[in-house]
């Protein structure tokens, strides 16, 4: 046992290192742990995804012809929180009124589009402000200023639809009608660019918006407006980020935007991007005109891949979509053919008839906003806007594509069934046979104009941010103002694809003529 005693020395040092090992793990495993807790829920599998609205400038707009990548103050915020969060961005854009709904199915972690922070709101959301702002009234350059909300009175005034000013307004009407005066008349337009369209071209004497938001189109518009009020409105005075309620959510994204204002990383993004009033001394007279319509500008989309992009999407899901819808209808326009009633029957008629009644626009956005309530697999990444659309689409054609191969059936005379059993077909050649090349021939007429109604119909998915031909062209617009041009490269777009499909159908058409008369011949002969 002696001769072990010198090594004990060795053996006490062999268990502190031990130990400081074991100390020094427990403490990283309590490190990661509390990194673990400072990672907000919202990120999903180290991802930070925000839903905008593209069209709102400069807090976050589509700067050059690249529709899915938008710029501004609002997108550099957020690659600043998922640079702090170890994260890596996702920016998902859409049309306004389906930002708010996207948050609550759990679509995105954050809604940042230049978005008041009001009560309302945040009884179904949290709220961080990071930007101030303030309501302003703006109207054509060498308008009067005004004094008070009150001189709107019988004025017609133009907001963009599910913003809070539509609520702001309508209390200010409810005042004026109490004071004996005559309410705003108030215009609702679904996007910003369209608004200030509304005062350009003289339709509405005003609209409402945010002080930002104007700065950026007075130096946009080289002076053709100019604020005429700034009321003193104490629930306009910040925007907020937005996200669903948890308090250790709301104090972390918080933590985050009060750090980025005492590192400076605010102030030199409002710099970057001009967040103050700069257009007074850059402005032109309104007078100054130009040419009427920019030819370059028309060329330049018209040529771009951006629209040629938005055309196939247009294309692609009206096609997909049909295919879908005809491939439904068939059966059950056949199960509807059946003289006997049955439970399956009673089933598919009121499928059809719901269907045929509910807008499209409303089963869009039920699919791509509710169902994920009530089946989460919806919120996952493979259901994207495009699967969305052809779904809401398809549903919604195949009942319409019902009536139309149903009363085709019904058109096609018994005696040919019957013939045609009596020489001892089946029933499967009968249909295949017979009645189905008749059906078709009377149906197509009508199945064809259902596909052009479709194919514009697409322009629906805008809202949840498929970027289809006139998403697309919204978001130019809202980019150079041009309206005329882009507006007309997307006629022409839908001219194209159009023509094309009734080319097609007067071929077909008269090819089944040309084919009749044949027969009609053939048999005289």
């Amino acid at each position: 046992m002696p001769r072990f005693f010198p090594h004990q020395p060795l053996m006490q040092w062999f268990q502190h290192v031990i130990a400081l090992l074991g100390i020094l793990f427990m403490a990283s495993g309590q490190l990661g742990s509390a990194r673990a807790e400072e990672l907000p829920s919202f990120i999903h599998d180290g991802t930070l995804t925000i839903c905008t609205n593209p069209t709102l400038p400069p807090m976050t707009f589509v700067k050059g012809q690249d529709v899915t990548h938008p710029e501004g103050f609002d997108i550099d915020v957020a690659h600043f929180l998922a640079t702090r969060w170890h994260a890596q961005l996702s920016v998902v854009t859409m049309d306004f009124t389906g930002l708010f709904p996207s948050l609550g199915a759990q679509r995105c972690g954050l809604v940042m589009s230049g978005i008041i922070r009001t009560p309302p709101r945040e009884k179904s959301f949290d709220a961080v402000s990071y930007q101030d702002t303030a309501l302003v009234v703006a109207g054509r350059a060498n308008t009067p200023v005004l004094t008070s909300m009150d001189e709107l009175s019988g004025k017609d005034v133009a907001v963009e639809s599910g913003t809070s000013y539509v609520t702001r307004l309508g209390v200010i009407n409810s005042a004026l009608v109490a004071a004996g005066k005559a309410p705003m008349i108030i215009q609702q337009y679904p996007t910003e660019e369209q608004v200030v369209q509304q005062v350009l071209i003289g339709r509405v004497f005003a609209f409402v918006s945010q002080d930002v938001e104007i700065f950026f189109r007075m130096r946009q518009l080289q002076g053709k407006l100019h604020i005429l009020l700034t009321p003193d409105i104490p629930d306009y005075r910040h925007f907020a980020i937005y996200l669903r309620q948890n308090k250790q959510d709301q104090e972390l994204l918080q933590t985050a935007i009060t750090a980025l204002e005492a590192d400076g990383t605010l102030t030199t993004l409002r710099n970057k991007w001009s967040i103050t009033d700069q257009s007074t001394k850059q402005g032109t007279d309104a007078s100054s005109s130009g040419s009427i319509f920019d030819w370059n500008a028309f060329f330049s989309a018209l040529t771009s891949r951006a629209f040629l992009h938005g055309a196939l999407i247009t294309l692609t899901v009206a096609l997909l979509s049909h295919v879908i819808a005809i491939t439904l209808s068939v059966p059950i326009a056949i199960a509807l053919n059946n003289p006997q009633r049955s439970v399956l029957k009673i089933v598919l008629e009121g499928y059809v008839a719901l269907f045929r009644a509910a807008p499209t626009l409303l089963q869009l956005l039920f699919i791509w906003n509710a169902v994920p309530q009530f089946f989460p697999i919806f919120r996952e990444q493979w259901f994207t806007p495009f699967l969305a659309t052809v779904l809401a689409l398809s549903i919604n054609e195949s009942a319409y594509q019902v009536e139309i191969n149903r009363s085709a059936l019904n058109a096609v005379d018994p005696g040919q069934e019957l013939g045609a059993s009596a020489l001892g077909l089946s029933r499967r050649d009968i249909y295949w046979r017979v009645i189905f090349p008749q059906a078709f021939r009377i149906a197509l007429p009508p199945t064809i104009n259902e596909f052009i109604n479709l194919l514009k119909i697409t322009s629906l998915a805008s809202v949840i941010s498929l970027q289809e031909l006139l998403a697309v062209t919204q978001i130019q617009v809202a980019r150079t103002f041009a309206f005329t041009e882009y507006y007309a490269a997307a006629l022409v777009y839908y001219l194209v694809m159009v023509f094309f499909f009734l080319f097609l159908q007067k071929r077909v058409e008269r090819r089944f003529t040309w084919s009749d008369r044949k027969k009609v011949v053939s048999n005289a002969a």
